[in-house]
């Protein structure tokens, strides 16, 4: 019978200790991204849109709350859609202290890949109580053809 000391044995490892030590560096990663963004009105994925495709057409909505038409640009190169924009800052009245802040000003950008072809010429872009709504219709070539098949 082999006797094993107790100073022979290697020490505990806490298995939960690498978890921590990763959520600490996240939470440092997360603090640092912020304290840079403050006054560059940055946020992850802004503004939220859905797309959805009819059978002529790609259709485009976007939430923009506080958006001004005059301060939004769209532009289409190629199959990328690129929406910039900027949502002035509300005045804030004076000896007011935040509980809480989420509604973010300052400029944005997002670029969309299209998945189909569409006309540049044929695009429809409508602001209306802060909802963008760009329809985007497709190439001729894109558009699906009925084939009518003659029998003989």
């Amino acid at each position: 019978m082999t006797f094993v000391r107790f100073t022979d044995r290697p020490p505990f490892r806490n298995p939960w200790a690498e978890f921590e030590r990763i959520r600490q560096g996240l939470d440092e990663l997360s603090r640092t991204y912020i304290e840079r963004g403050k006054g560059q009105g940055l946020a992850n994925v802004y503004p939220a849109l859905n797309m959805y495709e009819a059978t002529d057409r790609l259709v485009i909505t976007a939430e923009l709350p506080g958006v001004k038409v005059d301060n939004l640009d769209l532009s289409l190169e190629g199959d990328t859609l690129t929406l910039q924009g900027k949502r002035d800052r509300r005045q804030s009245e004076s000896g007011i202290s935040y509980h809480r802040r989420e509604i973010e000003a300052g400029s944005f950008s997002r670029s969309i890949a299209l998945p189909v072809k569409v006309d540049p010429e044929q695009v429809d872009a409508r602001l209306a109580n802060g909802i963008l709504t760009i329809t985007l219709f497709k190439a001729s070539a894109a558009t699906p053809r009925q084939i009518k098949v003659n029998a003989e």
